[in-house]
């Protein structure tokens, strides 16, 4: 009986309360979808009803003007390849940092925690000249250095955290029993970071995915445009295309969405992990 009226009290109302935050959260995605699947004259008419008919081509016509399979790849391609070298450069930069302490290192992640408050806008222009200077505008490859070095402060920081928290004694065992010391980081250490390294995983990919300041600056070529780039198209100057501007934003967000769906129960993982080991 305890129990019943602890659930039917605060814990109901709790619950309750968490219910209609996620409503509010959920009342954007209505409106894209919904309005995604009118006519141009219906969703002018009245942008919260349902649509009167469920009208396709909005998404046919999408596919073909945005050119989604290229602008999907570009997106896709530019988020994996980034986030690979974001998990191996920022694990091993903080691995040294937190076995290898000394004032050097000490300076230097406090110089990568500094750098976290930097804001982009702030440095923007700056970063166009010096990429122009060292070939980097106009490529995938030069976006993807870009995002290396505004991703890396941040996962240094988790990962410095997270290593703090694993055992000195794991790697001495694997040292005394011959192990190199990269194979103790890479064998031992990196296996450990499983949890942190899909948090990272996860938020840089819905950073990266979502990002449309960075490779408006750096990416040029209309065949390297991703999908928040190709998205942009429909906004001129004069005529704003909310139809069709309405179904891309549904394409480009879905794969994002049902990821981080997928993965979502891994960020509770490596954040109860890195608490409960702290």
């Amino acid at each position: 009986m305890e129990s019943v009226k602890k659930y039917s009290g605060r814990l109901f109302t709790l619950e309750v309360l968490g219910i209609l935050i996620g409503l509010v959260f959920l009342v954007p995605f209505y409106f894209v979808i919904v309005n995604s699947l009118k006519t141009f004259p219906e969703l002018a008419a009245s942008t919260a009803k349902l649509p009167s008919s469920l009208y396709l081509d909005n998404y046919t016509k999408v596919w073909t003007i945005m050119k989604f399979p290229s602008a999907f790849m570009n997106s896709l391609i530019i988020t994996v390849l980034s986030n690979v070298g974001l998990v191996l450069i920022s694990s091993m930069a903080a691995y040294r940092m937190v076995r290898k302490s000394s004032k050097f290192n000490n300076l230097v992640f406090i110089a990568f925690v500094a750098a976290m408050v930097i804001p982009f806008q702030s440095i923007m222009i700056p970063l166009v000249r010096v990429a122009s200077q060292v070939g980097l505008m106009d490529s995938k490859i030069g976006l993807i250095i870009c995002y290396f070095g505004f991703g890396v402060s941040l996962n240094v920081f988790l990962f410095h955290g997270f290593i703090k928290s694993i055992p000195l004694e794991i790697e001495e065992s694997a040292t005394v029993d011959g192990c190199s010391p990269y194979g103790v980081f890479w064998r031992i250490v990196f296996p450990l970071l499983k949890p942190m390294s899909t948090t990272i995983i996860i938020l840089n990919s819905l950073w990266i995915w979502n990002d449309y300041l960075l490779p408006s600056l750096v990416l040029n070529s209309p065949e390297l445009r991703t999908i928040p780039l190709a998205t942009f198209s429909f906004f001129g100057q004069y005529t704003k295309q909310w139809d069709l501007a309405l179904a891309g934003l549904t394409l480009g967000v879905l794969p994002i969405v049902i990821f981080f769906l997928a993965m979502q129960r891994h960020i509770v993982e490596g954040i109860t992990a890195g608490s409960v080991k702290g």
